[in-house]
């Protein structure tokens, strides 16, 4: 299982700055009062609260707000220039092919979003299932990574025990999950700037590499070489 944004291109370079403005313009039009905005402060406090919380600001919204969550994906992804603004590495096809087992690529971006950066990437026929985040729903509820009941849950839907799956993740919260239901992590670390979600606390200069991350490497195109770690 194969995250997109920052696993398998850098979505720091451009296209996270555009996402997170999109999502400071939302939240401020819904948190504010009377026609007015609220401010950028209050819209950090939110963001980063909802994300430690949940996992993702997304779900606060939806449960705080009544928010939509289709409205919400629509807006914060709006990018014109989306082509432009993918920054990837080449080899990444001959690597997927040359990778045992099937591939799913598993996402909390959404549907029309990921599948237009896998088109550009030219991916998408190495993956035998697209998960975003509108096909994350258990029992009627919105469950995104790192949800451990919509992981296993999909496994379950694909004949797949947690030992026999990868999950490759930039991030953390989500591989900490994935390994407590007893599926092979891989940590990808090249494309990350920030350690939460509004930009204000840099990543330590040396990421070290927690226990349940069973693999760490910078770069996707490493993993051909370390599969033996993951046996």
């Amino acid at each position: 299982m194969f995250d997109l944004d920052n696993t398998l291109h850098d979505a720091s370079h451009a296209i996270f700055p555009l996402i997170s403005a999109n999502m400071n313009i939302y939240i401020a039009r819904v948190l504010g009062a009377g026609g007015t905005a609220a401010t950028q402060a209050e819209v950090d406090v939110a963001r980063l609260g909802y994300w430690k919380r949940y996992g993702a600001t997304l779900l606060g919204m939806i449960r705080h707000h009544d928010v939509a969550a289709a409205d919400f994906l629509r807006e914060t992804h709006d990018l014109a220039d989306l082509r432009q603004m993918i920054r990837s590495e080449r080899g990444l096809g001959r690597l997927l092919r040359r990778l045992p087992g099937r591939k799913i690529l598993l996402t909390n971006a959404p549907t029309r979003y990921s599948t237009d950066v896998v088109r550009h990437l030219g991916l998408g026929s190495h993956f035998a299932h697209h998960v975003a985040i509108e096909n994350m729903h258990v029992h009627g509820r919105l469950r995104p990574k790192p949800s451990k009941l919509m992981l296993r849950r999909l496994l379950r839907k694909h004949g797949c025990a947690a030992r026999d799956a990868v999950l490759v993740e930039d991030t953390l919260a989500n591989l900490r999950s994935a390994k407590q239901l007893g599926v092979r992590t891989v940590w990808v670390t090249q494309y990350l700037k920030m350690s939460d979600p509004i930009g204000q606390a840099p990543l330590p200069r040396m990421l070290k590499q927690p226990a349940y991350v069973d693999v760490k490497v910078k770069s996707v195109l490493q993993l051909l070489r370390r599969l033996q770690s993951l046996r």
